[in-house]
């Protein structure tokens, strides 16, 4: 899908922050590329039986910034936030989702992740989610983990959108 920054000789003797900040813009990249090409019903179609469509993982993506680049930073609600209670609710479509606005919404999600996380370190506790104060560092390889997911998610997804196409 897009170019691997992640994989650039520099990278591999930098510094833990800039490594992570590197691969999970490298997954926000893949995921939100998913989308590319794609009309808006392929975009929304629901291969699977669960509410997971490529559109919805990408909106589910923003909301999975929020909550771990947001809630878990600032201490917010997700009320406060403006996001879903739960992750299942994150993939819900509403009609006036699109591919340019789903993206947008995504991308300043990200844009606020890293300016949320600017002033921090890895070892920096956040205080905002659930489970108790937890290490940036963790933060970001859960959210690797999670990117990682939904890209394999958004592959096979977008392989049998174009596969449909060719028959």
């Amino acid at each position: 899908m897009s170019t691997n920054p992640s994989m650039e000789p520099d990278l591999f003797a930098a510094d833990l922050r800039t490594q992570f900040e590197a691969f999970l813009d490298d997954h926000r990249a893949d995921l939100e590329a998913s989308l590319d090409g794609l009309s808006e019903e392929e975009a929304r179609a629901a291969l699977v039986p669960s509410r997971t469509t490529l559109l919805g993982l990408v909106k589910h993506a923003a909301f999975v910034e929020k909550v771990w680049f947001d809630e878990a930073i600032t201490c917010r609600s997700r009320a406060e936030i403006g996001i879903p209670a739960t992750p299942d609710e994150s993939f819900v479509l509403d009609p006036e989702d699109t591919i340019a606005s789903v993206r947008a919404a995504y991308r300043e999600a990200c844009a606020g992740s890293r300016a949320r996380t600017a002033a921090l370190g890895p070892d920096d506790l956040v205080r905002g989610n659930r489970r108790g104060p937890l290490p940036l560092r963790w933060v970001y390889l859960h959210m690797l983990r999670e990117l990682a997911q939904h890209c394999g998610h958004a592959d096979i997804l977008r392989e049998q959108i174009l596969a449909a196409r060719a028959q």
